[in-house]
């Protein structure tokens, strides 16, 4: 299979690839709306979700694959900057050792509470202050593994455009809504559209597998380190815990998450 004819970029100084390096920053990505997608899963579920992207670099050195050559003609096609890029230059962007070869950078989608509603998205989960980016992203591919319908980041936390968000959501970054929120402005919301609030704590006074699930509904997780305040679990509904017979005291964010989902499936 022959290989796409795109401009190179070579220099360094590039606009292009000087803003590639500049998305590592959280501070850039805020400001600009953007972020980089790295390796042919990735962007391909970018492309096959219709998410927003700017441009492609790929490295024809490096991509061996068919099914990524075809999808940089695709996106070629369909009038998307595509360029080409020494195999030494892209090694300089990519964040991985042994990269791919393809990587695009896309412009987030800007979900809002109000874009969600109890018959469009009945079943969500919304975390507070979570301060590691592959939790969000592993909760995210959870959510898309049962069916629930998008996430809500409380109270600031992890960024969902981070690499390691990006890579352990395997894509259902670009498939289920992910909306920022304070607390305050949460909890009226709900309130409003009728969810009910599942919160989750050692403390809790039903187990989780005796507690019923009905939507719309919202599980509510505290931060990694401190979990969910007093005032927090206060405005939830129901209060489960998850039994711990041995000497842990807690579970991994991600994990707990993924327990109490396969739990309120239907």
């Amino acid at each position: 299979m022959t290989r796409p004819d795109h401009p190179s970029l070579t220099n360094p100084a590039n606009p292009h690839i000087k803003q590639v390096r500049q998305l590592r920053q959280r501070k850039v990505r805020d400001e600009t709306g953007l972020f980089v997608v790295e390796g042919i899963r990735h962007v391909g579920e970018a492309a096959q979700a219709g998410a927003p992207i700017e441009y492609l670099c790929y490295a024809p050195a490096l991509l061996k694959s068919a099914f990524a050559l075809e999808l940089v003609r695709a996106q070629a096609a369909r009038g998307r900057r595509c360029y080409a890029l020494a195999p030494e230059v892209f090694r300089s962007l990519a964040d991985k050792e042994n990269p791919q070869g393809l990587l695009a950078v896309v412009r987030r989608s800007r979900a809002g509470l109000q874009d969600l509603r109890p018959e469009t998205h009945p079943w969500l989960v919304a975390l507070v202050d979570a301060q590691d980016p592959g939790n969000v992203g592993a909760v995210l591919r959870t959510i898309d593994a049962v069916g629930a319908d998008g996430l809500i980041l409380l109270e600031g936390g992890a960024d969902p455009t981070h690499p390691n968000a990006v890579r352990a959501s395997l894509g259902a970054l670009f498939w289920k809504p992910v909306v920022s929120a304070s607390f305050a402005d949460f909890v009226a919301w709900a309130r409003a559209g009728g969810y009910g609030l599942y919160g989750s704590s050692a403390k809790g006074a039903t187990d989780y597998r005796a507690a019923r699930y009905p939507r719309p509904l919202v599980l509510l997780l505290g931060s990694e380190r401190e979990g969910l305040t007093p005032d927090q679990a206060a405005a939830c509904d129901v209060i489960v815990r998850l039994p711990m017979t041995g000497r842990v005291t807690s579970l991994n964010l991600a994990v707990a998450a993924g327990v109490l989902l396969y739990a309120q499936m239907v």
